[in-house]
C-alpha cells in the first residue's frame, strides 16, 4: 500500500504546477509507484490472486492515461516515458 508520504513524492516529481495534484503525468506517476509496490508483493508472494487482479487493473488504468497523454501532449508524454523509466 502506498503511504501518504511515498504518494507526495511521487506527485510532487510530475506535477505541472505548484497545486497540481490531478493531472495525467500526476496520475500516471502514481500509479506507477502502485504498480512497482504491488509488484514486489506479488514477487513474494505468488498464489494472492486477489492482489494479481488489482495489479491488472491498475495496468490498464496506466495504459489508458497514457494513451490519453500520448494523443493530447506527445512531449509531456515523451518526457514522463523517460523520467519513469517506461517502455515506449
Amino acid at each position: 500500500m502506498l503511504s501518504k508520504r511515498k504518494k507526495q513524492n511521487e506527485v510532487k516529481k510530475a506535477q505541472r504546477h505548484d497545486t497540481d495534484t490531478g493531472s495525467p503525468e500526476v496520475q500516471i506517476a502514481v500509479l506507477t509507484r502502485r504498480i512497482e509496490e504491488l509488484s514486489a508483493h506479488l514477487d513474494k508472494n505468488r498464489k494472492d490472486k486477489h492482489s494479481r487482479r488489482g495489479l491488472l487493473g491498475l495496468v490498464a488504468a496506466r495504459r489508458t492515461h497514457l494513451k490519453y497523454l500520448e494523443g493530447t501532449n506527445k512531449r509531456a508524454y515523451g518526457t514522463l516515458v523517460k523520467k519513469l523509466g517506461l517502455k515506449k
